[in-house]
């Protein structure tokens, strides 16, 4: 009720402010409640939300004033071309995957699962333990709080086989999101005009981190198996290159999965021509049908760089992630850290560990996320194969949170997502996954996002966009 009078109070304010001439006084409180029959608190409320919008001003002591309004001139930025010169190299535009819609919209767009799917409660009693620690006012070790780093090693090691040496908690260097572990790790083993082996498709925000650090991709074909790995040894061979990064356990966006045949294989490759492979484990807490397997609990002598992120199974808001390293490559990789950003925030990773090490926090992947995920994956699925044949789901993933949907040839990926936007639905064009140009036109459907309840919907808007476009 006290809302509705607040607005009631603020329509005729505006009306009388519009009338009245710059520097008019408004009544007094006193005047205004009785005019209004409301309570002075009432209209204290009205009156501060005129103030945040810029019409009037208030002066204590003296009154309430009705501002003049103010002259949008155009601003001129034209200096600023000559000032920064041409482009150095060609920088993806930001992600489909980040832009902000409409809140009534279908967002099968997003990379983030929704908010239903994380540890919210474990989330929120962590964070508050953390802030009554000393967490809340030191600075951390620069490669991350002990205890975390020995977290991940265990990880990691619990999957190694007896016959290797498991990585320590020396080997893992904590990061503020694997983003920027691989930004760090293209500067520092792959250098700028450097070739960089990368699956095609892969990961938009590692194209994105490779064109920042000035590094050349070299697109190398994969499929629901991962690369062939005779593709990896003739990319190597013909490039020289060092570097190989890829995504085996539920790639993004395609969902793919390496078997432990097809990862040994591609590994006797990347030691065999001396070379690195950046293994990024972004889905490891993400598992649907079958479970995760990092390679790096294979490597015995270094030739694995190791990512696994909290962000989207812990939340979005702890930024925190890990990286494994060994030897001089892990030198250089924590001198590239501590240039770039100098520590990870101990909060942030007080709390983290705080929810990892919980016991309800394996409950939660066990029982809550991975049921969620496949009764979400399912559902877009019928959905799809319902409302929009015309799209086809080549490979049904085991784990992560897209489904990756060719569209009909000669489809425009970028028109059938304005199509579906204008719609109400929003969509990824597949276009962005490609390092080069793409090998056809896909959609990358995100089915862990909050509008569970409307995928009918969605993919009937998806096959009429298809149709029109």
């Amino acid at each position: 009720m006290d809302d509705d009078s607040t607005g009631r109070i603020v329509a005729a304010l505006r009306a009388w402010v519009a009338a009245a001439p710059p520097g008019a006084r408004l009544p007094s409180s006193r005047a205004l409640t009785a005019e209004h029959a409301a309570s002075p608190v009432t209209v204290q409320r009205a009156v501060r939300r005129l103030a945040d919008e810029g019409l009037v001003e208030s002066r204590p002591g003296v009154g309430t004033f009705v501002l003049a309004p103010r002259s949008s001139w155009p601003v001129d930025l034209g200096w600023q071309t000559a000032a920064l010169g041409a482009q150095p190299a060609r920088v993806p535009a930001l992600s489909s995957t980040q832009r902000g819609v409409a809140p009534d919209a279908v967002t099968l767009h997003s990379g983030y699962p929704a908010a239903d799917l994380l540890p919210e409660r474990l989330v929120r009693a962590a964070l508050a333990r953390a802030a009554r620690t000393t967490a809340a006012t030191t600075r951390s070790p620069a490669t991350g709080l002990p205890e975390l780093r020995q977290w991940f090693a265990s990880e990691l090691a619990q999957t190694a086989p007896a016959d290797t040496s498991p990585p320590s908690a020396r080997d893992v260097v904590v990061l503020s999101g694997s983003q920027s572990g691989l930004s760090s790790i293209f500067r520092a083993l792959v250098g700028p005009g450097q070739p960089l082996l990368v699956e095609s498709p892969t990961y938009w925000g590692a194209i994105l981190a490779a064109a920042q650090a000035g590094v050349t991709l070299v697109p190398v074909p994969t499929g629901p198996a991962g690369p062939d790995p005779d593709d990896v040894a003739r990319a190597f061979a013909r490039t020289g290159a060092r570097v190989l990064y890829a995504q085996p356990t539920y790639a993004n966006p395609t969902g793919a999965q390496w078997s432990a045949a097809r990862g040994r294989a591609v590994l006797d490759v990347v030691r065999e021509h001396g070379a690195f492979l950046v293994e990024d484990d972004w889905a490891h807490d993400l598992a649907i049908d079958t479970d995760p397997h990092p390679l790096a609990a294979h490597d015995r002598d270094g030739h694995v760089i190791y990512l696994r992120s909290l962000t989207k199974s812990v939340s979005p808001a702890l930024r925190v992630a890990a990286l494994v390293a060994r030897g001089p490559a892990r030198d250089r990789i924590v001198a590239d850290r501590a240039a770039e950003s100098m520590y990870v925030s101990g909060l942030l990773q007080a709390a983290a560990l705080d929810v990892v090490t919980q016991p309800a926090w394996r409950t939660h992947l066990r029982r809550h996320l991975r049921p969620a995920l496949r009764a979400r994956r399912d559902a877009l699925l019928q959905a799809l194969r319902t409302h929009a044949p015309c799209l086809h789901v080549e490979h049904v993933p085991a784990g992560g949170l897209n489904l990756w949907a060719r569209l009909p040839d000669g489809a425009d990926p970028a028109r059938v997502a304005r199509e579906c936007e204008a719609r109400g639905v929003v969509v990824a064009p597949g276009d962005e996954w490609f390092p080069a140009e793409p090998a056809g036109p896909y959609l990358r459907l995100n089915y862990s996002g909050p509008d569970v309840d409307r995928f009918d919907h969605a993919a009937h808007v998806v096959g009429q966009a298809v149709r029109s476009a």
